[in-house]
């Protein structure tokens, strides 16, 4: 069992579940370069009038997270390196949202791939705009034991999971409670990272563990008779089918958007074609995931993609699907979207 953490923590340190908590140190991706000096200015004065649209002269600054969030980016990334986008582009890749979050407050930044959760709850702290949908659910529940086939199987376990007061614990509970099943007809435990959580899943400490891809892909071929009992994503459709469970968006700067509308267009269009891309080349797609640091193994990106649910939606579809989603975690804890619900002006729909 040591062993098996040991080498978990080794390959998984640089990928990223869902940004799940805690700080860690900022990398760029090859494709990455420090922030242009001469940028435009972080927000407005107070009381002025919104700036006139204007063409992009310096490249726009993305921000992406690792791990399935960032995924579909790396067509985009090589083209911009290659110098085959039409747009200029520079790229911050990080490991943690609490590394993004700043640049995007302090101008730094001029859009981002962030948890669709915490996007919405950044709106009373950052002037941003959701632009875009670039991943849906990424989360599994996976068991040794075949019974578990449904969440009625789970009454009187033991489930384990990553992810305390962040996306996955709200993602459960809310699929509990539409089940029907109450917190006190099972034993949910918390832990801190997911080797941890594959360790006692290997001695047998629990019947079953909620992850997220690619750590998903990494445990099927190191343990034994392990396999995915529950779909999440597929959990919630049945439950929820006015809504989806999300979990990366694209946020632009208000300021940004306003002041360069055309850039932003030029990046959404770039970046909806690297996500077919990915999506269609699957084995190239890995390579480059894994050139660029987002997932630290080819082998594993390419098993996990398909399976992290990778897409692009904007527009009227973007506000149905991110609104009903947002609304779900609302009802069950208004601090998973900062307190309240953001506003249609938080959609970035032309």
């Amino acid at each position: 069992m040591k062993r098996l953490k040991r080498w978990l923590i080794s390959l998984l340190a640089a990928a990223l579940a869902l940004s799940l908590a805690g700080c860690g140190q900022s990398a760029a991706s090859p494709a990455a370069s420090a922030p242009a000096a001469s940028t435009p200015a972080a927000s407005a004065p107070a009381g002025s009038a919104p700036p006139a649209a204007q063409p992009l002269t310096l490249p726009l600054r993305l921000g992406a997270l690792r791990g399935p969030t960032a995924m579909g980016m790396v067509r985009l990334m090589q083209n911009s390196e290659t110098g085959a986008s039409a747009g200029q582009y520079e790229f911050q890749v990080s490991g943690t949202a609490d590394e993004l979050v700043p640049l995007l407050m302090q101008g730094e930044l001029d859009a981002a791939a962030l948890p669709a959760n915490l996007a919405a709850a950044l709106t009373g702290k950052a002037d941003l705009q959701v632009a875009a949908i670039n991943t849906l659910g990424v989360l599994y529940v996976v068991s040794t034991d075949e019974k578990i086939e449904s969440f009625e199987d789970l009454r009187g376990r033991t489930l384990l999971s990553t992810g305390k007061g962040t996306t996955p614990e709200y993602v459960l509970d809310y699929l509990l409670e539409q089940n029907g099943i109450g917190l006190d007809e099972l034993t949910v435990e918390y832990k801190s990272e997911a080797a941890e959580v594959l360790a006692a899943l290997e001695a047998g400490q629990a019947d079953a563990a909620v992850l997220p891809q690619p750590y998903v892909t990494t445990a099927l071929n190191k343990l034994d008779g392990l396999r995915v009992a529950l779909d999440l994503t597929g959990e919630w459709a049945r439950v929820s089918p006015d809504s989806a469970l999300v979990t990366g968006v694209l946020v632009v700067r208000r300021q940004f958007a306003a002041q360069y509308p055309e850039a932003v267009r030029q990046l959404l269009a770039e970046y909806g074609q690297s996500i077919a891309w990915v999506n269609e080349n699957t084995a190239e797609a890995a390579q480059l995931v894994a050139n660029y640091g987002i997932v630290p193994d080819a082998a594993i990106a390419e098993q996990a993609l398909p399976a992290c649910n990778i897409t692009w939606i904007t527009g009227n579809e973007l506000r149905e699907t991110l609104g009903g989603y947002l609304a779900a975690l609302y009802a069950q804890d208004p601090a998973a979207v900062g307190g309240s619900l953001p506003g249609d002006d938080f959609y970035y729909v032309e």
